[in-house]
């Protein structure tokens, strides 16, 4: 295959392979009933005068599904990382007992369970949207080449290869959002 050819489809797989990552990150994010040090991501501390993330100021663990919690290295940072929660929006209410905070994760109500389902699957159709702009991306620039030169032949064949690593990563999205689905709906 030619060397322009082969550049094209490398560079449509790295950006379907980004859009595969940025999904499972932010599904990450989505509470599934289970304590994970990932849901307070978002969280920002004021760290003497700059905002900080929470995982720079303290140690952040699930001693069990239910729980989350937050060692801070320094004592004077528990209030100002206990208010940074609750300003975070985040729906947790934690729990301050001079040494650490806890955050116990409440059992996810059926509607909300419902809510975050919609949630997963409207970021899997975001990945899938991103992967369709690199495989219409990919066909352009084939679509140039081929005006500069490249046969018929071999024009068919890469956007071909390029529909077949659509389909591929449009499952593997499918899969992704499937597992979470299944996993926030596990009681």
């Amino acid at each position: 295959m030619n060397e322009e050819v082969q550049f094209v489809i490398d560079a449509a797989t790295e950006r379907m392979d980004k859009a595969i990552e940025h999904l499972e990150s932010e599904l990450s994010r989505l509470r599934a009933g289970k304590a994970n040090p990932k849901m307070l991501e978002s969280v920002n501390i004021d760290y003497y005068g700059s905002q900080t993330p929470l995982s720079q100021v303290a140690n952040i663990g699930t001693p069990d599904p239910k729980t989350i919690a937050i060692q801070p290295w320094e004592k004077n940072m528990i209030e100002p990382i206990e208010r940074a929660i609750i300003n975070s929006n985040l729906g947790f209410n934690p729990q301050n007992n001079g040494e650490m905070i806890r955050i116990n994760i409440p059992a996810l109500t059926e509607e909300r369970r419902l809510t975050l389902v919609k949630q997963v699957n409207g970021e899997g159709e975001n990945a899938k949207v991103s992967i369709r702009s690199a495989r219409k991306d990919a066909n352009d620039d084939i679509k140039k080449l081929e005006k500069d030169g490249l046969s018929e032949d071999e024009a068919k064949d890469a956007v071909d290869e390029i529909q077949k690593l659509t389909d591929r990563y449009g499952e593997k999205t499918d899969q992704v959002v499937k597992e979470k689905e299944d996993d926030i709906m596990k009681i």
